[in-house]
């Protein structure tokens, strides 16, 4: 597959993330070597996996490599305790 024709999928693929619901996660896609790098932090597991698998399909055929954190929002079950 040509440099071009990789570039169109890559753009195409950010294209997606950023007029989708997943517009606000900060995820960013950069192209290291021969292979896609996703990085950035997500608010759930869910949202995490739903962006690997549109990568998958977007971007078949190119490695694609993720370091996508999932941050925990959820409030403390208890207090903290000062000492």
């Amino acid at each position: 597959m040509d440099t071009g024709e990789n570039e169109y999928r890559i753009a195409r693929f950010r294209e997606r993330l950023a007029h989708d619901d997943m517009a606000e996660l900060g995820v960013r896609i950069e192209v290291r070597g021969t292979a896609v790098l996703l990085t950035g932090t997500v608010p759930t597991a869910g949202e995490r996996e739903e962006i690997v698998r549109l990568a998958e399909t977007e971007l078949a055929g190119l490695p694609v490599r993720t370091d996508l954190m999932v941050a925990c929002i959820d409030p403390p079950e208890r207090p903290e305790e000062l000492l």
